[in-house]
């Protein structure tokens, strides 16, 4: 029969077991820089007289502060993270777009990211409605926004990264439209009806990237995780948790063509010429490889630009990477 000495050794040697298996595992979760979403720049623009005049309150993830001002915005205080909120400057008139809102939850914030119709009407020089999804992601927006022409190639996606982190990790909430298809809204011409449900979703990739003497951008894919959601959550989920994925994954039981395949996404970034540049995936990465730069991306629509259901809300909280 054990010992009362001897069980309290034990019962103590199963709690330091415990307790550095808890602590291994905090080490080993690690929150992306300004990934808690506790801290929001708010900017004050003002809008030309000619739509009304009105300011209006565009938000963007970093050190908590006020901006006044129509000034091109560029990423402070370290954060890595940009948004579908900008600022434009069409035919002289200046107008903005937020689409991703700091919102409260507990003691600090998260961000809530909505699919919704943006238009400006002016009689005789502009009359544009554009659908916007809201969305967050690692990289820059280059303001100001000048045109509705192939939007993609005013963000900068991507931040220099050389780890290989086995998951992704964050809380999430979602309330999906009730609309079996989707509205394409481009800002020329009529609205119109694209098939299909809208989907709330997460893409992250880890690329190897290099550039030639002519300033063009190639990648190898080394990491991906793409998940969809297409279901209203009953309240918050926190800590999910999604495997990234290695290599070629072609082979693999969760490849899906239209999801993961290579260049499912028009992605571009700065040459060392200063020219913003398309990346080109020019293949796929072995197991070994490191990358140079992550992607991620969370949208409440998956459609691509102008594409999406109005009403769709997507809320994003702590994003972490799990190692």
């Amino acid at each position: 029969m054990i010992s009362i000495k001897q069980w309290r050794f034990a019962t103590a040697i199963i709690i330091l077991l415990c307790t550095c298996n808890n602590l291994w595992s905090q080490e080993n979760i690690k929150m992306i820089p300004f990934g808690d979403m506790d801290q929001w720049i708010t900017r004050e623009i003002k809008e030309s007289s000619i739509i009304g005049g009105n300011t209006k309150y565009v938000y963007e993830v970093g050190p908590t502060q006020t901006i006044k001002g129509d000034n091109a915005y560029e990423n402070l205080g370290g954060s890595p993270w940009g948004t579908s909120n900008v600022m434009a400057k069409v035919a002289g008139i200046t107008k903005t777009n937020t689409s991703a809102f700091p919102e409260k939850r507990g003691n600090g914030y998260c961000v809530r990211l909505d699919t919704r119709m943006e238009s400006v009407k002016v009689f005789g020089i502009v009359d544009i409605t554009v659908l916007a999804a809201g969305s967050v992601f690692l990289g820059s927006v280059f303001e100001p926004i000048k045109s509705t022409k192939n939007p993609n190639k005013m963000l900068q996606m991507g931040i220099p990264f050389t780890e290989k982190p086995l998951a992704i990790q964050y809380d999430y909430k979602i309330k999906m439209a009730d609309s079996k298809n989707r509205v394409k809204a481009t800002g020329f011409g009529k609205k119109t009806t694209v098939d299909g449900q809208d989907y709330a979703a997460t893409i992250l990739g880890l690329q190897k990237r290099w550039e030639d003497s002519n300033g063009n951008i190639y990648a190898k894919r080394i990491g991906t995780m793409v998940v969809y959601y297409d279901t209203t959550t009953p309240d918050w989920q926190n800590n999910a948790t999604y495997e990234i994925l290695y290599g070629d994954i072609t082979g693999h039981p969760s490849y899906r063509p239209q999801l993961m395949r290579l260049n499912a996404d028009e992605r571009y970034t700065m040459n060392s010429k200063g020219e913003n540049t398309k990346v080109v995936e020019v293949g796929w990465g072995e197991t070994n490889e490191e990358p140079t730069h992550l992607m991620l991306q969370f949208t409440s629509s998956h459609g691509g630009a102008y594409i999406g259901s109005p009403g769709n809300s997507f809320w994003i909280d702590n994003v972490k990477l799990v190692y």
